[in-house]
C-alpha cells in the first residue's frame, strides 16, 4: 500500500479511534473518555490534525492544540510501526504548529515507554512529571529552529 500523508478530516475520526484504540503503550483506559466529538473539537477548532494511510485505511495520525499549546495524540497502528510513519507525522505537526506560534508545546507520555523515547530522540526536553504521572516534555521554538537546521 503507498502511503499517503494529509490534513485530518471530520470523516477520519472513526478511523483515528481505532488506531487510537489499536496501541499496546499509552493504553486508554476506557474509550468513552475521548468521544468522537472531543476528536472533532480539536480538528475543527482547537487546532489541527494529520493522518497517514492509503487504500481507504488510515494507520497513523497526530493532532496539535493550539488552545493548550500541546500534542493532543501521536499514534501509530502497531502492524504499520518502525517505517518511518510517526517521524513523519511529529514533523508536519511541528511544522504546523511553529507556524502559527513560537509559544513553547508540551505533551504527555508514559514513562519507560517506547514513546518517551521517540521524543526524547526527536528533541524534546524532559520538563518533569505531570499529576498523572505521566511524563512531561517540552518543545521550544528554538530548540525546534535547531532541529530543523540539524535535519536538513
Amino acid at each position: 500500500m503507498k502511503l499517503i500523508y494529509r490534513e485530518a478530516q471530520v470523516a477520519d475520526i472513526a478511523q483515528m479511534v481505532d488506531v487510537r484504540l489499536s496501541v499496546k503503550e499509552n493504553i486508554l483506559p476506557d474509550p468513552a473518555l475521548i468521544p468522537a466529538s472531543e476528536y472533532e473539537d480539536f480538528l475543527t477548532n482547537r487546532g489541527k490534525g494529520w493522518v497517514c494511510g492509503g487504500g481507504n485505511k488510515i494507520v497513523g495520525f497526530a493532532v496539535a492544540d493550539l488552545q493548550q499549546h500541546n500534542i493532543w495524540a501521536l499514534f501509530v497502528h502497531p502492524e504499520w510501526e518502525g517505517r518511518g510513519i510517526g517521524k513523519i507525522l511529529h514533523n508536519l505537526m511541528l511544522d504546523w504548529y511553529f507556524l502559527q506560534t513560537q509559544q513553547t508545546i508540551w505533551l504527555g507520555t508514559a514513562p519507560r515507554s517506547r514513546a518517551e523515547g521517540f521524543y526524547r530522540k526527536n528533541g524534546w526536553d524532559l520538563a518533569g512529571v505531570r499529576p498523572n504521572g505521566e511524563i512531561r516534555f517540552e518543545m521550544t521554538y528554538h530548540n525546534y529552529l535547531q532541529r530543523q537546521a540539524t535535519t536538513f
